[in-house]
């Protein structure tokens, strides 16, 4: 349990430093950040999977960049979902996919399991 609390501020904190990277995305506050990755690891966890096999012909043809383009759709839908995440383009949800999966990647391995 505490492991997955750790992994949830974790990716409160890179969504949050995303906003800061990205022009494109905004957070109203911490706690909208907090709360757009609680959404965001409910929404991968749920939507993601269904999006990735349905898009798996395109993702091969692709050699799996279709994969930063689903990302997007994600944050996409936490925007609509939350309120608290604010995406004024595709290209900066684009761009913010990236940029999220990159900050997590490394505060992941800056904190000890």
């Amino acid at each position: 349990m505490a492991g997955l609390l750790v992994r949830w501020a974790i990716n409160a904190v890179a969504l949050y430093l995303t906003t800061f990277v990205v022009p494109g995305l905004r957070v109203t506050s911490f706690g909208g950040a907090v709360l757009a990755a609680l959404v965001l690891g409910i929404v991968n966890a749920v939507l993601r999977p269904i999006l990735l096999l349905l898009t798996l012909p395109l993702t091969i043809l692709t050699l799996g960049l279709f994969t930063f383009v689903i990302n997007a759709v994600m944050l996409y839908v936490v925007g609509a979902v939350t309120h608290r995440l604010i995406i004024t383009s595709f290209l900066s949800a684009l761009i913010g996919a990236v940029v999220l999966s990159v900050i997590s990647f490394v505060l992941s391995h800056l904190v000890a399991d």
